[in-house]
């Protein structure tokens, strides 16, 4: 077997393998509070990409920033029973607001400070939100009111994984209140066609498009449609929501306005979000068992030039080339952004930096040393080629070609990620074949079977059907899916009843 970077590998222990790139890239740790990260500047340095692009989006279809506050009180939450049923179980809850030294000198919260009402630690934000909206809206001419707000939210999670499932995250939260229903629909599927469109473009990741079953919608929605991926181990994860809450929670809140009729009416609302979630998705999509690979879009550095200055006497020729390339380079752009590249001039062997940089996923390596100065060439690296291939091109040719290069990894990387879910995304019409499809792993692959993916199925069960099935195969309905391609007549393969639409079950993070 060759040597790997990362260990185990993807084929070995997928969980592990997760939590190890993450580790040799320098993403994140856990933090001392069980369930909690600490997002490291390499980590953080894609959110921040993640997060203005999305933005510049989301400013484009006509939304605007603003912030609400951390605090709700437990009030708010009651307002809609659903709601209140969904998040109860994974609350956290203020109710004191001072401490004091206790009888054995340790602190604790003083008894006299105890709230009059507990607040919750924003889990979501539509009660709270939905309180200022009530103040703001009087009249039609009042709405719509398109804003999001990028924020941290905790729910209280029990099984804590690195960026897939933590009890704090960082997300962006969008709710618009809106004079009609069809207004509100409007919003609720052009704000999905955003972030499916991101998340295929910027983040190279083919999801599917649907509406979610109603064991699986947000408490309180009307319709909640949603964003599905497949990741290298052929579970799914839900990487984003856009949920359509009717005048659910405007009754709630009392966001009422007088209408063209003067008739006083309810608002409609929406609410949609996608978090730090991404991060976990993107790392499962296309890494390797060398570390982590980042689509260039996103990568915090695109381009890292690692001078070679064996001899003294060559070192400021090389360190005074690399900075003019790199100069040269971020004078470019690539999807309307500058290019963003690094010299790493550390004091550290040559391959111990190279490995670094393969571990981060930087998708261009670049080695300049006192040879090439001579030849008036580079040594280039692509992160989604073997580590040891390398291509020569002059300074003058990958300068003029980066941009395309850095275009053709993130093509590539999609293209590769489509051909993955295509390959294990199986239609199926028999419940035979259908446990079949997901019984565990070892025995489907010496079966000569697909171990798992996206079940395509014909469906007319009922929520209790997909409990039995979620406790028997730990599989769920990922979606209704979008697209002609899914619309046809054929028997449920579990009850026999008509279906008009296959859906797609998976086993999910």
């Amino acid at each position: 077997m060759s040597q790997t970077a990362i260990s185990p590998t993807r084929a070995q222990d997928f969980p592990e393998w997760y939590q190890q790139i993450i580790r040799a890239a320098d993403l994140a740790e856990n933090s001392e509070v069980r369930g909690c990260m600490v997002i490291k500047p390499w980590g953080y340095g894609l959110w921040e990409n993640i997060q203005r692009q999305l933005d510049r989006l989301f400013k484009e279809t006509g939304h605007k920033n603003a912030y609400f506050p951390l605090f709700i009180p437990l009030s708010y939450l009651e307002k809609e029973a659903a709601h209140v049923e969904g998040f109860a179980k994974e609350c956290a809850v203020v109710t004191h607001h001072r401490l004091e030294a206790g009888p054995d000198g340790k602190l604790r919260p003083a008894p006299s400070a105890l709230l009059a009402e507990p607040l919750v630690v924003r889990p979501t934000s539509e009660t709270i939100i939905g309180a200022a909206y009530a103040r703001w809206v009087q009249s039609y001419r009042d709405l719509p009111i398109l804003i999001n707000q990028w924020a941290n939210v905790v729910r209280w999670e029990m099984r804590p994984r690195l960026f897939l499932r933590t009890a704090e995250f960082l997300w962006q939260e969008g709710h618009t209140a809106h004079e009609t229903e069809q207004e509100a629909i409007a919003e609720t599927e052009k704000m999905l066609g955003v972030y499916e469109a991101f998340v295929r473009e910027h983040l190279a990741i083919p999801v599917l498009t649907g509406e979610k079953t109603a064991n699986e919608r947000f408490p309180g929605a009307v319709s909640t449609l949603c964003i599905e991926a497949m990741v290298q181990d052929r579970k799914a994860i839900q990487a984003g929501t856009s949920h359509f809450l009717g005048q659910n929670f405007a009754k709630a809140s009392g966001i009422e306005f007088t209408g063209r009729d003067g008739v006083k009416q309810h608002a409609w609302t929406t609410s949609w979000g996608v978090s730090t979630r991404l991060i976990g998705t993107l790392l499962m999509a296309h890494s390797d068992d060398d570390g982590v690979v980042l689509p260039p879009r996103v990568a915090p550095t695109q381009i890292v030039i690692l001078p070679v200055t064996p001899k003294p006497e060559t070192r400021d020729a090389v360190l005074a080339a690399a900075h003019q390339l790199a100069a040269d380079l971020r004078a470019q752009r690539a999807w309307d952004e500058r290019l963003t590249v690094d010299v790493d001039t550390r004091d550290l062997p040559g391959g111990t930096k190279n490995w670094e940089w393969i571990k981060k996923g930087v998708p261009l390596r670049v080695e300049i040393g006192p040879r090439d100065l001579e030849k008036g060439t580079v040594a280039v690296a692509r992160r989604d080629a073997g580590v040891k291939e390398k291509s020569f091109p002059t300074m003058a040719e990958f300068t003029a070609g980066a941009v395309g290069l850095l275009e053709e990894i993130q093509a590539g990387l999609l293209a590769k990620a489509t051909a993955f879910r295509d390959a294990h995304m199986v239609r199926i019409d028999s419940a035979d074949d259908f446990r079949a499809f997901f019984a565990d792993k070892a025995a489907a692959e010496s079966a000569d079977k697909a171990a798992g993916g996206f079940a395509l199925v014909h469906w007319a069960g009922t929520g209790d059907d997909e409990n039995r099935l979620r406790e028997e195969l730990k599989v769920t309905i990922r979606c209704v899916p979008f697209g002609d391609e899914f619309a046809e007549e054929g028997p449920c393969f579990l009850t026999g009843q008509p279906s008009h639409r296959r859906v797609v079950f998976a086993k999910s993070y």
